[in-house]
């Protein structure tokens, strides 16, 4: 089998699918290119990648080329924790202020935008900066970050000048509006790939599930090797991988197309999606 070219969100998120691979125990053959969700989405979309964790409105937006490996996705029911806005005023007071966006962000993006539309029914002006939030907030009234950034800001001091931001956690926001939960990406192969490389498909499904399924059983060694990269305390990595889930069986996929359904109406997508899953038909 050919070495693949696999790409990693630097994300602490990724750590419970990787952790294995990274380290010998799921054999995988893969050079490994890391870095933030809208730097792996456009190597993709580019053929620079074979397989890759993307954005979930990049896999709508481009699934002529990208096929979805089963099982495996980074969801949440409810609380996501690492995907959050930080507001000098509540969210529901930002109608006609000026929102900041990171651009490491595709799916969390299109997420707020859907929320500001159709749930919270407010119209915000937009601005994109590197994450940072005592940047993004010195013109702007709020600022979306993501990932281990916004798990580490959360962590930190929320004031700004003598008042606390407000934060909300747009998992949260998603659940009370559809009471569905939130995919925020999932695995592909790039439509290439699966034509050169058929008959390895089952075999890199199979050690992607088996590396999910070590690293679960494996948290400790998860929390320990976050702690280096993040510095969070040990409580905050605790909560947070029982928060994070990846499966992507028929609940996780009604909530996608929901999403999909969203970005539609919002006009984040030109047609309606259906879901290309390896192995399953499409529907």
């Amino acid at each position: 089998m050919k070495k693949i070219r696999l790409g990693q969100v630097d994300y602490i998120n990724c750590l419970p699918v990787y952790y294995a691979i990274e380290n010998g125990h799921v054999p995988l053959e893969a050079k490994m290119v890391k870095g933030p969700p809208t730097k792996l989405n456009e190597m993709f979309i580019d053929g620079k990648l074979d397989i890759t964790p993307i954005s979930s409105i990049e896999y709508a937006r481009h699934s002529d080329i990208a096929t979805i490996l089963p099982n495996l996705s980074i969801s949440a029911d409810c609380n996501v924790e690492s995907i959050l806005l930080f507001s000098k005023v509540p969210v529901t007071e930002l109608d006609g202020l000026e929102v900041c966006l990171p651009s490491s962000s595709a799916t969390s993006v299109a997420l707020l935008k859907i929320l500001f539309e159709h749930y919270y029914q407010i119209q915000v002006q937009y601005s994109v900066q590197k994450p940072g939030l005592h940047q993004m907030l010195k013109k702007a009234d709020a600022a979306l970050l993501i990932g281990d950034d916004a798990l580490i800001t959360r962590a930190g001091d929320l004031n700004w000048g003598r008042k606390s931001l407000f934060v909300t956690d747009l998992g949260r926001a998603w659940h009370e509006f559809t009471g569905q939960k939130m995919i925020y990406a999932l695995w592909v192969i790039h439509r290439k790939f699966v034509e050169e490389h058929p008959e390895d498909i089952k075999f890199i499904s199979q050690a992607f599930v088996e590396a999910k399924n070590y690293g679960f059983a494996n948290i400790p060694a998860l929390i320990e090797k976050a702690k280096t990269k993040t510095a969070l305390p040990q409580k905050v990595l605790e909560e947070y991988f029982q928060t994070i889930q990846y499966e992507f069986g028929e609940t996780e996929q009604k909530a996608i197309l929901t999403f999909y359904d969203y970005a539609y109406k919002s006009g984040l997508i030109k047609e309606r999606v259906k879901l290309n899953i390896w192995g399953e038909k499409i529907g």
